[in-house]
């Protein structure tokens, strides 16, 4: 008989055979836990205490008689741990006191055959006061994130996750059982005490080996010119129903047909599987997916489920539309992506561009991709005029807008592979596929890379991965509520085999199939190291030059500095935080050499990895941040936040990095006062009139990206981090005003920039060294205009360099 105190907390299968229950605490009777499985493993061969390493991968530590050991096995710890010296730090020796010093480092040592770092001493420190926590640092003092379901995970009153350290759990209260026959995933296991009247019981759930499960057989919908096959991968499902109709108006009447589980063999784990011996293309088609009905994992047998493959879809909630792939087609490869040092980057949405554009269109094509492509190909389009060479488009991913008409961002994706269907002009035709091609065509044509934002961390309603598997495809903590770092309240278990399959290949699919040149990861942080890592090498061997940009965070933590090792960009918040206190003169000058530098070595290893940017769509508008006006409604902007707006443009298109505007940024666009105006259309639509009105602030943008897209701008697009010497900075004591020498040390050519900025509302003097007043200079620019051929002055530097409240200057030299 169990003591009854104690109770079963929860367990969890590691093979088809074997498994782990966790009791509440350690089990301290000589004789191992009674324990009954149910009728599919009556009989376990044997309970046992769970191992060190089993202990340790979950729980951080294993302690025995008098020691304790803290462990952090090598796949944990990433890149990070293998790269620098890891750490155990914790309330019992200061936090950040331990990094650095030997006494708290961890060895690198192999355990129970898997590499893992580790530490061992007394136990009895750790374990008393109660309560104590701890955590994995490296020496650079990056915390190492904990998994989602860690199951000692504790949250302090800054939201910072650590771990527990708890003296009746430490290691005894996980134990081993194994079974004769494997069991089946689709039929439930309750765990509870054997020859016992307690209630105590708990289901057994898939653990770390379910999410390794996948197949290398292509999934979808396949086209062949004598057949289509279906095949669908639902690991834990009992049954899978297809349902065909030729027609849209035929779906009450559509065809049921059961499909076959595909024997687990030759890498076919999971996969349901129907060969229709005719060429269904055009056809319409859904899925019902039947399982066990309790439990955190539960099945909805009546949902309509879109298939997470489908090449296209009438609508958010389906039905799917079968394609040929041969009809879609490759998308031609002529066009040449600039090096991403060459970009000059803007963020825009498809309707956003088109609803108000200067040209004759209908109100359909003023919904989506027809008529942004006749905007791009006028001989006026807004961007071509600007001179960007990148657009970074807001999600085009079928998302979750309840009718067509209804204005949405697109961050709530229901399929990864469909264009978005109320950006077509005839959904239920597929139209989106080729009118998004030709779109992506048209802005090669005008010089302009496609980059996509695209959202893997979360999924929109309906959550059609959800009654797939809810348990294969999203995070879940130890009691099986889903996981909510991205705030939207279902984040996508991107580590599992077949959820990083289907975004690889959604991606690749982007790639061939449209011709995108990269993507913008939104909230990347919740995908994990390892899968961007995965991600990067895939799209490589597809198209070498991919661009591939993180947003580096989420609600859980920050990886932009776990990136510098990587080919990834990352937004660069730090940044857009800065220049808006600078504008103000409440910034420091250090922080701005440290931007205008390209945010070196933490933050990006290469010029590059830093996106640069000052506003984005999940925000207020630049202008509605930073005017003088108390309501932060900017839509009369004052004369001050028109000066503030031309010296942050100067500062963004001076730092080395890929700057990033916002579509309207350069011509003072407002939300009079909104943010995160998601489903705002009318606020975020972009006004073209403004762009007349404010012309000067137009101009001034445009004229920054041609300089810094000309040969002399060449200067601020480094491939490679520069020398020591090539910068030079000049200051006013006490003051944020700034001037720089570009190329110093003359090691990229004999041309020389200077730049001066003011953000203060008094005069500033800087002091320039004697060597940088000689020679001849020629002014560029200041904070109101560039100056053309003709229009600039040669003239000698002084050696107080006059700048006015709110000014900056630009001149060049040759040494």
């Amino acid at each position: 008989m169990p003591s009854p105190v104690h109770r079963i907390v929860r367990a969890w299968q590691d093979s088809l055979n074997s498994g782990v229950v966790e009791l509440d605490r350690d089990w301290k009777a000589a004789r191992p836990p009674q324990l009954s499985f149910g009728t599919q493993c009556p009989a376990p061969e044997g309970i046992k205490p769970a191992s060190p390493l089993t202990v340790g991968r979950l729980y951080g530590y294993y302690a025995h008689g008098a020691d304790i050991a803290f462990i952090l096995p090598v796949a944990q710890a990433g890149a990070d741990g293998l790269r620098d010296a890891l750490y155990v730090a914790g309330d019992f020796n200061g936090w950040q006191e331990a990094v650095g010093q030997d006494e708290w480092r961890m060895r690198l040592v192999e355990l129970e055959g898997e590499k893992v770092f580790l530490w061992s001493g007394e136990a009895a420190k750790f374990f008393r006061p109660t309560g104590q926590r701890f955590k994995f640092v490296t020496g650079e003092h990056q915390w190492l994130s904990m998994a989602a379901d860690a199951p000692n995970a504790v949250a302090d009153e800054g939201g910072n996750r650590n771990r527990l350290l708890d003296a009746t759990r430490t290691g005894r209260h996980l134990w081993r059982f194994e079974c004769a026959q494997p069991l089946d995933l689709s039929e439930p296991v309750i765990v509870s005490w054997a020859n016992s009247s307690d209630d105590s019981q708990v289901p057994l759930a898939p653990g770390p080996f379910f999410y390794k499960l996948h197949s290398d057989l292509p999934m979808g919908a396949l086209v062949r010119s004598q057949d289509t096959t279906f095949r669908l991968f639902a690991p834990r499902a009992k049954k899978v129903t297809l349902f065909l109709c030729e027609k849209l108006d035929e779906q009450e009447q559509a065809r049921e047909i059961e499909l076959q589980r595909r024997s687990d063999r030759h890498g076919t784990a999971g996969v349901w599987e129907h060969q229709e011996p005719r060429r269904l293309h055009g056809w319409y088609y859904w899925y019902k997916v039947d399982g066990v009905r309790e439990g955190a994992g539960l099945f909805h047998p009546d949902q309509r489920v879109l298939d997470p493959y489908a090449l296209a879809t009438v609508d958010r909630a389906g039905p799917g539309i079968i394609l040929d792939r041969d009809w879609i087609g490759h998308a031609p490869r002529d066009f040449k992506t600039p090096a991403w040092q060459d970009l000059v980057m803007v963020e825009a949405h498809v309707r956003d561009l088109v609803a108000n554009a200067p040209i004759a269109l209908s109100p359909e094509e003023r919904l989506g991709f027809s008529g942004l492509k006749k905007w791009v190909e006028s001989p006026d389009f807004y961007l071509h005029r600007l001179g960007v060479n990148c657009v970074e488009l807001q999600p085009i991913q079928e998302f979750d807008n309840a009718a067509r008409e209804d204005y949405h961002w697109g961050y709530m994706t229901t399929n990864y592979f469909s264009p978005e269907s109320s950006y077509a002009l005839d959904p239920a035709k597929a139209s989106g596929v080729r009118e998004l091609q030709a779109l992506v065509k048209a802005f090669h044509a005008r010089g302009i890379a496609v980059v996509l934002d695209v959202v893997y961390n979360h999924v929109g309603e309906p959550a059609h991965l959800m009654f797939v598997d809810k348990l294969y495809y999203f995070e879940q903590d130890a009691a099986g509520n889903l996981s909510n770092w991205s705030g939207c309240g279902n984040d996508l278990r991107a580590r599992s085999a077949m959820a990083k399959r289907l975004i690889i290949d959604s991606l690749i699919h982007f790639v061939e199939a449209y011709g995108v040149d990269g993507f913008r990861f939104d909230l990347a942080e919740l995908l994990g190291l390892d899968v961007l890592r995965e991600i990067e090498v895939a799209l490589k061997r597809v198209k070498p030059d991919v661009i591939l940009i993180a947003e580096p965070w989420s609600f859980r933590g920050h990886i932009a500095g776990l990136l510098r090792d990587t080919g990834w960009a990352s937004w660069n918040d730090g940044y857009r935080n800065f220049l808006r206190d600078f504008v103000h003169g409440a910034g420091d000058a250090d922080r701005l050499e440290y931007f205008l530098k390209g945010s070196p070595w933490y933050f990006a290893k290469w010029p590059a990895q830093t996106i640069n940017y000052t506003e984005s769509h999940d925000d207020s508008s630049w202008i509605d941040i930073i005017t003088e006006h108390g309501n932060h409604d900017a839509l009369v902007p004052t004369e001050a936040d028109r000066h503030r707006t031309h010296l942050m443009a100067a500062v963004l298109f001076m730092s080395l990095g890929i700057p990033l505007i916002s579509a309207g940024q350069d011509f003072l666009r407002t939300k009079r006062g909104g943010n995160n105006t998601y489903q705002r259309g009318d606020l975020n639509a972009l006004d073209y009139r403004r762009l007349y009105r404010y012309l000067g602030t137009h101009t001034y943008f445009a004229e920054w990206i041609a300089f810094r897209r000309s040969t002399l701008g060449r200067l601020l697009r480094l491939f490679s981090r520069p020398s020591e010497g090539y910068f030079q900075f000049f200051r006013v004591e006490g003051s944020p005003a700034l001037a720089v020498l570009v190329n110093a040390d003359n090691s990229h050519g004999s041309s020389q920039l200077l730049f001066a900025v003011n953000p203060t509302t008094g005069d500033a003097f800087i002091p320039l060294a004697e060597a940088v007043t000689s020679g001849t200079w020629r002014q560029l620019a200041n904070h109101e205009r560039f100056f053309g051929a003709g229009t600039s002055a040669t003239s000698p530097v002084e050696r107080e360099l006059y700048l006015p409240p709110l000014g900056c200057g630009l001149w060049t030299r040759d040494t």
